[in-house]
Order: structure tokens, then sequence, then C-alpha cells
């Protein structure tokens, strides 16, 4: 199996268990690899037969404008089952950062793989 990735890709939503975090956006930084077999588009030039990160990107950027959730592991986990279904993504792993909720770090947050290579 193939990967295609998206690294260092910022959205901003609401998301936090404090009062104050819920009246604003917040970034969150996200790394993703999914498993994709390249081979269908590479032998055809197709765009269409290839896993179109411009497209995947768009989604993720819509989903976190609507999202107002208060854990990150409840992003991580919607968005992972969202992509999968909407873009037949048979695996992934997601790498979601909270840049500056600990003062001490540069970034807290999860990292989760789903489906099966």
């Amino acid at each position: 199996m193939d990967r295609v990735f998206i690294e260092g890709l910022e959205v901003d939503t609401v998301i936090g268990a404090y009062d104050w975090e819920r009246e604003i956006r917040q970034c969150l930084r996200l790394d993703l690899s999914f498993g994709w077999d390249n081979r269908p588009a590479a032998a055809t030039d197709d765009l269409t037969k290839a896993l179109d990160y411009a497209q995947v990107s768009a989604r993720i950027q819509a989903f976190a404008s609507a999202s107002t959730f208060i854990l990150v592991e409840t992003f991580a986990e919607r968005l992972a089952a969202l992509l999968m279904s909407e873009f037949q993504i048979p695996w992934l792993r997601l790498k979601l950062t909270k840049p500056g909720a600990v003062s001490a770090a540069t970034g807290v947050g999860v990292e989760i793989e789903r489906g099966c290579l």
C-alpha cells in the first residue's frame, strides 16, 4: 500500500474544555498519512484515480470550521471517520497538535491510526 500525506495543515476551530476556549477559535495543526494505491493514477496520469489532497484538505477545513468539540480526541476520531467514509480511504494516521495549550510545550495533542494497510 502506498501512502499519500498532508503535513502541517492548519485549521481554525472551536476546541477546548474551558469557558474562555468556547468563545474563541483556535489553531490546530494536522499531519495526515493515508493508505492509497497510487498505481492506477500513475499508470494513466489521471487525477480522478488519485487521492486528491486538495479536495481532502478543503474537506478538513470545512469540517474544522463547523466543529465545536471539547476534546481533541473527539475532533480526531470524527475527522478520521469522515475522511475514511467520504474518500474511501482504507487506512489513515492522523496527528493533531494543539499549539500553545501547555505553556512549557510547543504543542500537545493526539495521534491515531485507523483502518488496515
